[in-house]
């Protein structure tokens, strides 16, 4: 805290601390949060429901994020996302029943040349098609890692 002129201005930071250590972001933890920093808790859910970084679920071991923003989407990110949670039988948000793979839509990505892209843990992969998706899940569950 001693970083930050004001409790509000360390929200990022701890909000990222709080899902690295709880894994996701719930009420309680948001809670905990906002009681931690001594700010109101809508502040803190203004936040966390702003950001797609912010979790509010937990999410599996693989997190899978498609960029569906105009420059991925018109380079086939829509037809990846699509493969994807078919192959995985989820819906877009959804994880697997065995916990393993989570795939969300994020807004941008912000690496427009390599369209499309998926962050896969962190991890940017680019002019990702159906093919390469496909490695990413066989590896994974082969123990192999995500392809990462």
């Amino acid at each position: 805290m001693k970083r930050y002129p004001h409790a509000q201005s360390a929200l990022l930071p701890v909000l990222h601390l709080a899902q690295q250590d709880f894994g996701h972001l719930s009420m309680d933890v948001q809670q905990l949060v906002a009681d931690t920093l001594d700010i109101r808790l809508m502040a803190v859910r203004e936040v966390v429901t702003f950001y797609t970084m912010f979790r509010e679920q937990p999410c599996g071991k693989y997190l899978m994020e498609v960029c569906t923003n105009p420059g991925c989407m018109l380079n086939g990110a829509n037809e990846v996302l699509r493969h994807t949670c078919d192959k995985l039988g989820v819906k877009v948000g959804g994880t697997t029943p065995d916990g393993l793979f989570t795939v969300t839509e994020v807004e941008c990505a912000g690496a427009c040349g390599g369209a499309p892209v998926v962050q896969i843990n962190g991890v940017y992969h680019e002019k990702v098609d159906a093919a390469h998706m496909d490695k990413v899940i066989e590896d994974a569950r082969s123990g192999e890692g995500a392809g990462a």
